[in-house]
């Protein structure tokens, strides 16, 4: 008996510590989606950049979808927080939804009118950064969702890794504006981007509850 229970302590303190490093690895998220978002929406803005704009909405979308996950760690009652956790994330689908459309419409206008964006170094250094810091987060966040046990830790994890190959799209887009000249480079990069944005949406609009004992 003595044991078994030494068992359950050890379990329930492997746990917590889980839980830290989950509550960790999202607040360094939260940290650098925030300033993602904000550099790469003044950026974007001010280079005229549909790709920048786009990027920087999808970030401050992403911090919603941090601070859900975040909640979930902290929340003490299981079926309150699965109920509304399962709301929030079809909110936030029909958010990504919403993005996609928008930039799909802007990117088509801005090729119709061929409208050049202007060089954006900073976008360019917050797209390279994004590149090489959001696939660490989201493997170790994925790291920890799989030994919790946990559908929505690994679906947020999931969207940080649909951040990196955002970067990657991005990165390319301001490169070949900048170094190449070619216009076009920065709507078709937003092009490129709505597919993934949009399939962020519908995984959080089909997201079901998962039960407390995968939690």
């Amino acid at each position: 008996m003595m044991a078994m229970t030494a068992s359950v302590v050890q379990v329930d303190a492997a746990r917590e510590r889980l839980v830290r490093r989950s509550k960790r690895l999202n607040v360094a998220t939260l940290a650098y989606n925030s300033l993602e978002g904000v550099v790469a929406m003044a950026a974007g803005l001010m280079a005229g950049s549909v790709a920048l704009v786009g990027f920087g909405l999808d970030s401050v979308i992403e911090l919603a979808a941090s601070v859900t996950a975040l909640w979930r760690l902290s929340a003490d009652d299981p079926g309150r927080r699965e109920r509304a956790e399962h709301m929030a994330r079809r909110v936030i689908g029909g958010l990504f939804l919403a993005l996609a459309g928008y930039v799909a419409i802007d990117a088509g206008r801005a090729l119709v009118r061929r409208e050049a964006p202007s060089e954006s170094v900073i976008g360019i250094i917050l797209a390279a950064l994004s590149v090489a810091v959001m696939p660490l987060l989201a493997k170790a966040k994925r790291r920890v969702a799989l030994q919790l046990e946990s559908g929505a830790l690994a679906a947020e994890a999931k969207q940080t890794s649909l951040c990196a190959y955002l970067s990657v799209i991005l990165l390319a887009g301001l490169a070949l504006n900048a170094v190449a000249g070619w216009w076009w480079a920065d709507p078709v990069a937003a092009l490129a981007m709505v597919p993934i944005i949009a399939r962020e949406g519908f995984d959080g609009l089909r997201l079901e509850p998962h039960c407390d004992d995968c939690d």
